[in-house]
């Protein structure tokens, strides 16, 4: 288990000034036995250039071309997804960066059978890469019904299984990170936080993320479109996520 391939998903667009350090970051990746698949999607910057010069460096990089803009990172995802190897699956966005040591603390939690997804707390920084200890902590484990409430792993952080629940890709909708997730719990697997923080998620102003109103309507559809909860309990996790939401945005 300890050599078992993990196959890093990692979209771009248009993402020049940031991909070098997140590509970096993999580098310089403790434990070894990793693929990059960079899935390019129709940057019209010099991004495809700055990934050439690191696969010259490196044969475990790989560039997969997507000549048309999806507008979605679920359409890139699981391109990568399609032509992963590994046993793992984890992502990275390219203007995101790992911390050395993360798979290297990741993948022993692999060992206990009920575990198909592990996680880490993980830190915010800004536009220009400066961190202020500002560090969002998960709690220790999740199960499906607990993730119900919010989405506590964070996509850059979280990996899973695929020996256990097979290749897993993204719908195409709202959330489709947190949806991902939900799917594999739903199985009856839980998923586990190394408890250490391994990441940082850059602050891009103007981001999606960013706006907390506008996904408050992709959380409700997640309850009662995909999900498919009653309005009971679709209403008793929408008040606990709304409420998660808040100091989280605190951070």
């Amino acid at each position: 288990m300890h050599n078992d391939l993990v196959s890093i998903i990692m979209p771009m667009h248009n993402s020049a000034s940031y991909v070098g350090e997140a590509i970096t970051s993999v580098l310089k990746q403790t434990y070894p036995h990793w693929e990059l698949l960079v899935i390019e999607d129709a940057s019209k910057d010099n991004s495809c250039d700055i990934v050439r010069t690191y696969q010259e460096q490196d044969s475990r990089i790989h560039l997969l071309i997507n000549d048309h803009h999806t507008g979605r990172p679920s359409s890139p995802r699981n391109m990568g997804v399609k032509h992963a190897k590994g046993r793992y699956i984890a992502f990275l966005d390219s203007d995101d960066v790992w911390f050395p040591e993360k798979l290297q603390q990741q993948i022993p939690l692999f060992e206990d059978e009920k575990v198909a997804i592990v996680y880490s707390n993980y830190e915010k920084m800004d536009e220009a890469g400066h961190r202020a200890n500002r560090v969002v902590k998960a709690p220790p484990c999740a199960t499906y019904n607990q993730l119900l409430s919010g989405n506590v792993i964070g996509n850059l952080t979280g990996i899973y299984d695929r020996q256990k629940v097979g290749k897993v890709e993204f719908l195409h909708v709202h959330h489709e990170d947190y949806v991902l997730w939900l799917s594999i719990l739903k199985q009856g697997f839980i998923a586990k936080n190394t408890n250490t923080t391994n990441a940082a998620y850059r602050i891009v102003a103007g981001s999606i993320s960013a706006n907390k109103l506008k996904v408050l309507p992709w959380q409700w559809s997640v309850y009662r479109d995909i999900e498919g909860l009653s309005l009971l309990r679709s209403s008793y996790h929408f008040i606990n996520y709304a409420f998660k939401a808040y100091f989280k945005s605190k951070i």
